[in-house]
């Protein structure tokens, strides 16, 4: 594997990419968080994805384990395990060859392609985790800030979305440290979503992907 795509870019933007055996022996750090379908990851210097795909990997292979035998499971854990990933690069190209190589992962366990409802709803969730921004300003290239997805299963085929400003989240982890004046407050009132969504279905997030735009909850 190459670990530079070349000098220049290297001088620009200090991108070197991380060899295979290194992102195993991290990720083995935290091989507990990396095998549970529902921990969260995020990789503020995502580049092409050489954790993020790991990360998945390592997720959809405790999917396999744990929901093998259903394949409705399977297929809402499994995107689950992707809802569950998040990455920010700066560099265009990186953050497409990022969200096409975690798209191939997900396609490939399920032996899908682009008609196929999964493959549409991955598309979209990988579109909104996977942020074309800085991670050092917290704002996407065009300057807005950084708004990362949670998506939570709630079970019979059904997702929740609700959206999250990325610096008031690093923000209010300063609050609730002991000793601040904030650290009585309770992490509803800490962490309070800037939208919140209808639940919706693996169709209905694929529709998204075709044209669709989801609706705010009221």
């Amino acid at each position: 594997m190459n670990l530079i795509k070349s000098k220049k870019r290297v001088a620009d933007h200090g991108e070197v990419f991380t060899p295979p055996w290194m992102v195993e022996v991290m990720l083995d750090l935290v091989k507990g968080e990396t095998e549970r379908i529902d921990s969260r990851f995020l990789e503020p210097a995502c580049g092409s994805g050489n954790f993020l795909v790991r990360v998945v990997q390592r997720k959809l292979a405790a999917v396999e384990l744990k929901f093998g035998r259903s394949d409705f499971e399977k297929r809402h854990y499994g995107l689950l395990a992707l809802m569950c990933t998040y990455g920010i690069e700066l560099l265009a190209d990186n953050i497409a060859e990022c969200r096409a190589n975690i798209l191939e992962i997900l396609a490939d366990y399920f032996n899908i392609d682009e008609s196929d409802d999964l493959y549409g709803a991955a598309y979209h969730v990988l579109s909104q985790n996977l942020v074309h921004g800085d991670a050092l300003t917290m704002r996407t290239l065009d300057g807005q800030p950084i708004t990362f997805a949670e998506w939570g299963y709630l079970g019979k085929g059904k997702f929740q979305r609700r959206d999250f400003r990325f610096d008031v989240l690093t923000g209010s982890s300063a609050f609730s440290a002991e000793g601040s004046l904030f650290a009585h407050l309770g992490k509803h009132e800490i962490f309070t979503p800037t939208k919140t969504y209808p639940s919706m279905t693996v169709s209905e997030l694929a529709a998204v992907t075709r044209g669709g735009t989801p609706k705010e909850a009221a």
